[in-house]
């Protein structure tokens, strides 16, 4: 299986749109060397914190004094400190904006002297394949710079590795990317042209980069002050290429187009799109049978087509249905839903703790504390819940499972069979949709016994009720556990 991993880095640049400064004469001189110090919650421990980490990172000066950088070189960070090239002196800097689904971040600095005499960079076009481009950056802690020359080898769609579960047009280089080099720049003619930000295990000599069309979007995205993300239509394409389904949907021989497969539930894109629609054209852009077009000389995937519209913005599309071609403007929308099947930031994970039970949204960042091989470990059950529920059966999804993640050891929970790691179904007779509904189907029963319903296996378990209120105190106070819930 190929592994893809993100390196350690940072970057910054500006658009040309956002103000970018003339570029410098050396692009070293605009690049900085980033020092993080981070701490990660415990997923199956949420009111805990890990370890402080140390990382290293690459970022460089953009005009209106600030820092751009990947957001993996920054998330969770405790503290940032930023040095010149060839500079001793440390400064702190924090994170302005972040977008945690194309992996950038912009920087602002504390002390205004730090951008004495540093010029921004400017940014340039997309490379094309073939052609030779330098990286610069702080690869593997070093203390002086580094300059990598390398040749574009292909442009494509590709998962961006820091958020798991997005994918964004990138840049693959034979230039050496190393962890340290992360957000440095790509240069070519002066120009930025790129974002060093993940590599491959699995290739030899091979880095990723972060192209001017994803930059540019997350700077057009900030100018109201907020970073909202890259929205998505809702729809699942698939490769239309059988002659015979084309004859079915009345579509002319030698016709482009892909077929609209599925709909994930975004509202305007349920009224507007139907299955079985066939993508013609996404904006200026013609859809092949392959569900691809052709951008800037590169064949790439039609989600390209909708990565150029900002969040409510709309895209006209060029629909085949029943026979007829018509013309849908479909307003984009960030999809959200899906946050807990990727790698989360920014927020501290959510947390119930009743009886000793701890409970706590599923997610993946969950799923991945069993350990390396986490889908074998997890079972099938919560692999699926989380993962391909949603897409198969909508109507039956949770809007947020709820698992039972450990059990802190009591008197009061001694009998317990079901020691953590189970999807939670219902507790009191009421159905688990939503952390809140744990603490509200405990709250709710005063005497007697709480029942708890627990999958795949639908497990049985009991506490009463009178000897948990009085045990829960103290099983907090035993564990170090500061509030009972985050919710």
């Amino acid at each position: 299986m190929n592994r893809i991993y993100f390196l350690w880095g940072a970057l910054a640049c500006w658009a040309a749109g956002a103000g970018w400064g003339a570029p410098a004469i050396a692009p070293e001189r605009s690049t900085v060397k980033i020092f993080t110090f981070s701490q990660q919650p415990v997923w199956d421990a949420p009111w805990r914190s890990g370890p402080l980490n140390r990382g290293t990172g690459t970022g460089f000066a953009v005009k209106g004094k600030k820092i751009m950088t990947n957001a993996h070189v920054v998330s969770w960070a405790r503290q940032i400190v930023l040095k010149r090239f060839q500079d001793p002196q440390p400064y702190l800097a924090r994170v302005k904006y972040i977008g945690h689904d194309c992996d950038l971040a912009l920087l602002e600095v504390e002390d205004p002297r730090f951008f004495d005499g540093l010029e921004a960079l400017e940014l340039g076009d997309l490379p094309k394949v073939r052609s030779t481009v330098v990286t610069y950056g702080y690869p593997a802690g070093g203390e002086e710079i580094s300059y990598t020359r390398g040749v574009v080898s292909r442009i494509e769609i590709q998962t961006y590795v820091h958020i798991g579960n997005r994918s964004l047009l990138a840049v693959q280089t034979d230039a050496a990317i190393n962890p340290g080099n992360s957000g440095g720049p790509v240069i070519q003619d002066g120009q930025v042209v790129g974002v060093a930000f993940q590599g491959s295990q699995a290739l030899e000599n091979t880095g990723f980069f972060i192209p001017p069309p994803i930059i540019e979007h997350f700077l057009r995205d900030i100018e109201d002050g907020k970073y909202d993300g890259f929205p998505s239509p809702g729809v699942r394409i698939n490769a239309l290429h059988n002659p015979a389904y084309r004859r079915f949907l009345k579509l002319g021989p030698g016709a482009s187009g892909a077929r609209i497969d599925a709909l994930v539930g975004m509202g305007e894109g349920e009224k507007l799109l139907q299955d079985d629609d066939v993508l013609l054209q996404a904006g200026p852009y013609a859809v092949g049978s392959d569900g691809t077009i052709l951008f800037k000389e590169n064949r790439i995937h039609v989600a390209g087509a909708f990565h150029e519209i900002q969040n409510g913005e709309k895209i006209s599309l060029k629909i085949w249905r029943q026979g007829k071609e018509i013309e849908v403007q479909l307003p984009l929308k960030v999809y959200d839903r899906d946050l807990a099947a990727g790698n989360q930031f920014d927020v501290l994970p959510r947390y119930f703790v009743y009886g000793g039970l701890v409970f706590t949204p599923l997610s993946l960042d969950y799923l991945k504390t069993f350990g390396r091989n986490w889908s074998d470990e997890a079972g099938a059950e919560l692999v699926y819940e989380l993962f391909y529920r949603r897409q198969e059966t909508p109507k039956e999804a949770r809007p947020e499972p709820v698992v039972m993640a450990a059990l802190l050891a009591d008197p009061v929970n001694a009998n317990f069979n079901v020691r953590g790691r189970v999807l939670v179904d219902k507790i009191n007779g009421r159905k688990i949709d939503r952390l809140e509904d744990v603490a509200r189907a405990f709250e709710s029963r005063k005497e007697g016994q709480h029942t708890l319903e627990f999958l795949p296996k639908g497990s049985f378990e009991c506490l009463d009720v009178a000897e948990t209120e009085k045990a829960n105190a103290a099983i907090l106070k035993t564990y170090g556990v500061p509030k009972d819930r985050r919710l």
